[in-house]
């Protein structure tokens, strides 16, 4: 089949047949329905259910039909695989019918994205060894940065679904006990003073494994839909006076931001990469054959300046190995959970993808834009992040973007 699409634009945007991401989008006011992003437009796919122009996917009636893409995602790779294949055909250069479907093709200018996946569990991971290296050095200066677990398993604590929000949501800065301002002196409670961005990948499941089973490492790809950015916004001081001993908790769990855009498994494959090597060997449950490692170019922009630039196929901890660990205990996955990497940094400054390490623990101001300079989010601060794969000029595949705005306590 061609690679080529009769959509104008749809060509070298990274949302060409290449990618054919999922999201859900609405008119203003009016309820959300499923789509898949072709340029800048959304293909309706309610629609072309409706038309009978999906029918050799095989999918049951009403599937594509609702707000939410949970009921795809409990279908499985097979009925993955044919409803991508039937769509990467009706919009071919060769497709037939182009009338039809043009019908079911709305500018994305005309709508507004949405969650477009029930969160029924979030995990985030540490995946990145240079970003757990990093934090290890500003924490225990005098120790080893990485704690004696941290190459023996994907580390990782469960999040708070409800607070996940699709990208545009404004982030509220939290309230929260904050740390003592001198050894031995009382904690107070108020609106975060270091409130932090995380560059992450996140990946949604699709049908998952009975309660007192597990995943295999080796059949992890089976159950992953596909992948979004994920902003897991930070609260440093909360989290630093709270993370002792059990974690993390109301430092993270007042927002967690996604992309709108679903990219599909499947059009990731041409950019598997080897992982870094891993030593010591993993255990058995944990060790996967081929190349788990995603070639993504990164980005993070605050307040209209990049200020870091980083890739995913570093991260130490694959996402075979995460959903293998997650579930290694025999806790079931659903359709629609959400599994993120933890922060994605690279080895140098530059290529870090949170501002406690790209300012050293606010040591260092970063500049950004209008000539000005922060260590942690001012109130009014826009983030955004990106991510492709391929030449940013003209991507294979995009993931569009995480964006969100801080809004005063």
């Amino acid at each position: 089949m061609s690679e080529s699409s009769w959509v104008p634009g749809a060509d070298g945007s990274g949302f060409g047949l290449q990618n054919l991401p999922y999201g859900a989008v609405a008119r203003h006011g009016r309820e959300p329905r499923l789509a898949v992003r072709v340029g800048d437009h959304a293909l309706l796919l309610g629609v072309l259910e409706e038309a009978g122009l999906l029918a050799r996917a095989g999918l049951p009636a009403g599937t594509l039909g609702g707000p939410l893409l949970n009921p795809l995602l409990a279908l499985g790779r097979p009925a993955w695989s044919a409803l991508r294949a039937q769509l990467r055909e009706l919009l071919s250069d060769a497709a037939n019918g182009r009338a039809t479907v043009q019908t079911a093709l709305v500018p994305l200018a005309e709508l507004e994205p949405r969650l477009p996946f029930a969160v029924g569990d979030y995990v985030d991971f540490y995946s990145s060894i240079e970003h757990a290296s990093n934090l290890g050095r500003m924490f225990r200066p005098d120790s080893d940065p990485l704690l004696p677990n941290w190459r023996r398993l994907p580390v990782g604590y469960h999040g708070r679904a409800s607070s996940v929000v699709v990208s545009g949501t404004p982030v509220r800065r939290p309230h929260g006990q904050l740390p003592p301002a001198e050894a031995g002196g009382e904690p107070s409670f108020g609106p975060t003073r270091r409130l932090d961005i995380e560059l992450e990948l996140g990946f949604v499941t699709g049908p998952g494994n009975p309660l007192g089973t597990s995943i295999a490492a080796a059949d992890a790809a089976d159950h992953v839909f596909g992948f979004v950015l994920v902003n897991d916004w930070s609260a440093r001081d909360v989290q630093r006076w709270e993370y002792q001993p059990l974690g993390p908790f109301l430092g993270k769990s007042f927002a967690t931001s996604v992309s709108p855009w679903v990219v599909p498994l499947e059009a990731l494959d041409p950019f598997r990469v080897p992982a870094p090597a891993q030593d010591p060997a993993p255990l058995p449950y944990l060790r996967t054959d081929g190349s788990w490692g995603l070639d993504i170019a990164l980005e993070v922009e605050l307040e209209g300046a990049v200020v870091s630039r980083t890739n995913s196929s570093g991260l130490y901890w694959t996402f075979p190995q995460q959903l293998a660990h997650a579930t290694a205990n025999g806790t079931n996955a659903r359709p629609g959970d959400l599994y993120a990497s933890g922060t994605i940094s690279g080895p140098e400054p530059g290529t870090y993808g949170s501002l406690i390490e790209l300012t050293w623990g606010g040591r260092d101001p970063l500049a950004v834009g209008n000539g000005s300079q922060r260590t942690f989010l001012e109130d009014g601060d826009t983030v955004v992040l990106r991510g492709w794969c391929g030449p940013r000029e003209a991507p294979s595949v995009s993931f569009g973007e995480v964006r969100g705005t801080i809004a005063p306590a």
